[in-house]
This record gives C-alpha cells, structure tokens and sequence, in this order.
C-alpha cells in the first residue's frame, strides 16, 4: 500500500483528479491523507468534497479555515463571503450527508509508526505532538456534540490570542481552532499574529513562522493552508504541501514514504 499526503485543494477537483492519476492511486491499495481546504475558491467544490468523502476509508482527512468556514455558514448563521464558491454545496441534494460527513474528520491525524503528524496550518511550539492530537479530539468532541451550532456561532474571532491551559468554553475551543486552522506567525510566547498572510519574510516584528521554533518532540509535521510559501519551509522535517493550486499554482502530492513530491498544473 502507498500512502500520499495531498495539499490544498480548494475546489480544484480536475487537478485532484489529475493527481490521483499522475501517482498511480488505485483505491483498492493505497490511502489518501488530505491537508484540509477540500473547498472554497475553485470552481468544483462540491464535486471535490465528494469525490474526498466517496474514498471512504482511503481517505484522511484534516479540516481547513475554508472546510470551517463552510460548516459556520452552514450551521452557523454566517453569511458567505463575496469569493466564496460554496453555493453548489448549499443547494446540493446531499447537502446534510456532506455536512454529517464533515463533523466527522479531524483537526490532526497522528502515523506513529512514521512519527508523522498531519495537521492544516500547523501546531504551536508549546504543544507536544501528543498533546496537538488530545485537543484535536477535545474539539472534534464539540463539533460532534449539540455544542456545534453554538460553535459555529462563535467560532470567528481572533482572541484569546495565546494559549493558556486554563481556558475553558469558547475561548479555549476558538483558540484551539485558529491554531490548527488559521496559524501562520507566532510569538515566542505563542501569540497568534492571524493579520499576516504573505510569507516568511512578512513576519511582524516579535514573530516567526510556527515552525521555526524548536519543537518539544522529534514527531514530523505535514500541514498546508499557507499558500505564499509555495511548500517551502527549509525546516527539517516540516513538510508544507499547499503550493496554490487555485492561485495558479500547483497541486503537490507528498509519499509518505520515501517523501518523494508530485505536482499537477494548476485549477482551471
């Protein structure tokens, strides 16, 4: 069986599909982990969810700013935003079974036999690898929970801007979410810079890029969402897989073996 970490998605269901070509992917042999970003900005993301969620057990699956932010307008009361390429989800006659489906996935999916963690936008240097998975599970439990559309109703914010272990309720699940989800820049302290979107030369003065910390494990990172590093992140073991597909980049498969990258053109 091979097994491949795909980035950033983001609706481009004819480079996804592409790719699966291009690395050979037979579903009754090999498994897919995705980054998150199924959707959102591209032109197909209904058919890219389903086409994800339809490899069934073939497929991890971590869940992105764009996947949540989806699940806010859906469950949420959010409005959508002007870019936003969510409609055809909204309106879809399996518009319930997508979102079921959703809830389900994880913030960050753990290999220990590789000593791989695969999370969206990173994980914070005060954080173990096995402390990312636990709260990962904490917040999953919420979404899973009659505490979802509460959630999603208070989901968006940028503070706390740190974390602190005594946090309790929204705060500590907002937090916990812009960590996984939304992280680009931190401070020493863990502060979220959540303003800053360029790449690592953009960094506010007082913060780095995540992974730039020394880390507390040897565990190695796969994450996505920070499209300006176009997968660059001269980090050992810190693997960055969103290369920009729908900003006319590329789509980059990762073997999680042999660590080998695969590329297909960008979105139509």
């Amino acid at each position: 069986m091979s097994e491949y970490a795909i980035g950033d998605i983001h609706g481009c269901h004819d480079s996804l599909r592409a790719l699966m070509d291009r690395i050979g992917f037979s579903p009754d042999r090999d498994r897919l982990w995705f980054v998150g970003d199924i959707i959102n900005r591209g032109p197909k993301s209904l058919e890219s969810l389903r086409l994800v969620r339809d490899l069934g057990d073939n497929a991890l699956v971590t869940l992105g700013n764009h996947d949540m932010h989806f699940l806010a307008v859906a469950l949420g009361g959010h409005e959508p935003r002007p870019k936003d390429t969510l409609q055809a989800i909204l309106e879809a006659p399996d518009r319930n079974e997508l979102i079921d489906w959703m809830l389900q996935q994880n913030f960050a999916i753990p290999d220990e036999a590789r000593g791989l963690l695969m999370v969206h936008a990173g994980i914070p240097h005060l954080w173990t690898a096995e402390q990312a998975v636990g709260y990962s599970r904490e917040l999953e439990a919420v979404l899973q929970s009659d505490q979802a559309p509460r959630y999603f109703r208070e989901m968006y914010g940028n503070r706390p801007e740190r974390w602190d272990a005594a946090l309790e309720g929204m705060d500590r699940w907002r937090v916990i979410t812009n960590y996984f989800t939304r992280m680009r820049f931190l401070a020493e302290d863990g502060t979220l810079d959540l303003a800053t979107k360029e790449g690592v030369g953009a960094a506010p003065d007082g913060f780095a890029p995540w992974f730039q910390y020394p880390r507390p494990d040897s565990v190695e990172l796969i994450f996505g969402h920070w499209a300006a590093l176009e997968g660059r992140t001269n980090t050992q073991g810190i693997h960055g897989l969103d290369t920009g597909c729908v900003y006319n980049g590329q789509l980059t498969a990762m073997n999680l073996d042999t660590k080998e990258m695969t590329r297909v053109e960008p979105c139509d």
